[in-house]
């Protein structure tokens, strides 16, 4: 039985969660993930892990994702992308549905973003007196890519923008926050460790545009999805995968990264049945619920199994 979309009789007497939903708090984990890794770098380099400002930054990067979530539901409501999207795999693709349900209204979502922004810079703050200035830099990139990403004039996945906005936002600077935070300066390291991880998050994205494509085509989307036939198209999807793990590869046998990082090589059969089915089932998208999912599990098991093996790492370099 597909899951139920959200509807107005289930959260009437339950405000908070009607909130906290709206956020879609399963792939809030991404984020969760992301700076993970930046906490696991700076782990392996021998900083003294300080238990306070990681969970504070942990919780400041679920928060952006969440906003980031909140406000793409807005501006895909106003370009009507969602209202239009009848080939949608719920939950996954075509929003959340609380906008075109009666579950939020426009202005609700729109406030609610600002709010989830706030708080998530109110905590960035707190942190940079920790870590010093150069994480506001970090901050304020991550905040315009995650506005950008959905937001006019620049909506950049409507530009095709949209995995290279995903990558540089999960895969870069969530981890470079994280690990700016512990360290209290910068180092490639956090860069290295994440770009695998931002190539399979950004492969989510690229997956999720195939069941959106023709809604996405009319609302005037113009990502790589919608501008390259399905066909031509689904390649894309191999091609992400192949250098995600491929870097990592390179990653460890150059020795930037230990040895014990090969835990994040693990996931590689989830990529793998998830791309066998992307090439055969790109025209029909209706069937693409299971690559969905493995390609979720792929990027959240790389990013854990890599968070891993660096901290075993470190503990055996202590």
């Amino acid at each position: 039985m597909p899951p139920v979309e959200p509807n107005q009789e289930h959260f009437a007497s339950r405000p908070f969660m009607r909130y906290l939903a709206a956020t879609r708090p399963p792939f809030l984990l991404a984020a969760l993930v992301a700076a993970m890794i930046g906490v696991a770098t700076a782990a392996y380099s021998a900083v003294a892990i300080n238990v306070w400002t990681a969970a504070l930054t942990l919780l400041g990067a679920v928060l952006v994702h969440a906003g980031i979530n909140v406000f793409n539901d807005y501006y895909d409501a106003l370009n009507g992308t969602d209202a239009i999207n009848t080939e949608r795999l719920y939950p996954f693709t075509g929003g959340s549905r609380f906008i075109q349900n009666g579950v939020l209204s426009l202005h609700e979502t729109r406030n609610f973003a600002l709010v989830l922004f706030a708080l998530s810079i109110l905590i960035g703050v707190v942190l940079m007196f920790w870590a010093g200035g150069m994480l506001l830099w970090v901050g304020l990139a991550g905040l315009l890519i995650g506005w950008a990403y959905s937001a006019p004039p620049l909506a950049l996945n409507s530009r095709g923008l949209g995995e290279l906005s995903v990558a540089l936002g999960f895969g870069l600077l969530m981890p470079l926050g994280a690990d700016m935070v512990q360290r209290q300066a910068f180092d490639p390291l956090p860069l290295i460790a994440g770009l695998p991880y931002a190539l399979l998050t950004a492969n989510l994205l690229y997956i999720n545009q195939f069941p959106d494509r023709k809604a996405d085509a009319l609302a005037g989307k113009r990502h790589w999805v919608v501008r390259l036939e399905p066909d031509v198209a689904r390649w894309g999807y191999l091609i992400l995968a192949a250098a995600a793990y491929l870097m990592l590869v390179v990653a460890i046998f150059t020795g930037l990264l230990p040895a014990w990082a090969s835990l994040g090589l693990l996931p590689l059969p989830l990529s793998i049945v998830a791309a066998l089915d992307v090439l055969k089932f790109a025209s029909t998208p209706e069937h693409l619920t299971r690559p969905i999912r493995l390609t979720i599990l792929a990027a959240l098991a790389y990013g854990a199994l890599l968070s891993l093996g660096l901290v075993i790492a470190a503990h055996g370099n202590a």
